[in-house]
């Protein structure tokens, strides 16, 4: 596994392909009309993608909040990847690279942040 920075021409149109494969749940980022400004999202934000072999199987897109906190946007791995920690190696990457910043996941899916370990902030959740 190799978790490497979001470059548009590399990872673009897999990360379209990888979000259509989820289907509809996903419509708001991949739909003709949301690709082209979640694409310009991708790169403005903080934004790792995880490739096995040839295929990008997973990524992650954070924002940082001026130096304050990192507040995790999107993670999403896909099916057929998952049960591999490809989704908590994408955190603690993140989580590496801002040592000294809270980071917070914005989440619809608490059971699975609640597996990993991490406590309820609120409506967000704080990483260890």
């Amino acid at each position: 596994m190799k978790i490497l920075r979001y470059d548009a021409l590399r990872d673009a149109d897999r990360l379209i392909s990888l979000l259509k494969h989820e289907g509809d749940n996903w419509s708001c980022y991949h739909s003709d009309t949301a690709a082209p400004r979640y694409l310009n999202a991708l790169k403005q934000s903080i934004s790792y993608v995880t490739y096995e072999d040839d295929c990008l199987c997973g990524y992650v897109r954070a924002l940082d909040d001026c130096g304050l906190y990192i507040y995790i946007c999107d993670l999403l791995v896909m099916k057929e990847h998952r049960g591999n920690a490809i989704g908590k190696s994408l955190m603690e990457h993140l989580r590496a690279i801002f040592p000294n910043q809270n980071v917070y996941v914005m989440s619809g899916v608490d059971g699975y942040y609640h597996k990993l370990g991490y406590h309820k902030e609120g409506s967000i959740f704080e990483l260890p």
